[in-house]
């Protein structure tokens, strides 16, 4: 089985907001809200970006995907 041939692929999408600021986004938290999706690479071909819930600046926020 050839692994560069899959339709669907696995992407880490990460809060650009937090990324923007650094890591300490406020005095008590630190870190950086990743989620793991799947995209489909015929369909979707450029980087994919969507609105997601960041616990960290405990509001919903436009999360990039990013390499592995």
């Amino acid at each position: 089985m050839a692994k560069g041939k899959d339709v669907r692929v696995t992407v880490v999408l990460e809060c650009t907001s937090c990324v923007r600021n650094g890591v300490n986004v406020n005095k008590t938290s630190t870190g950086i809200s990743r989620y793991i999706t799947q995209k489909n690479r015929h369909t979707t071909p450029n980087r994919l970006e969507l609105r997601k819930f960041c616990p960290y600046c405990s509001k919903h926020t436009i999360h990039g995907e990013i390499k592995k």
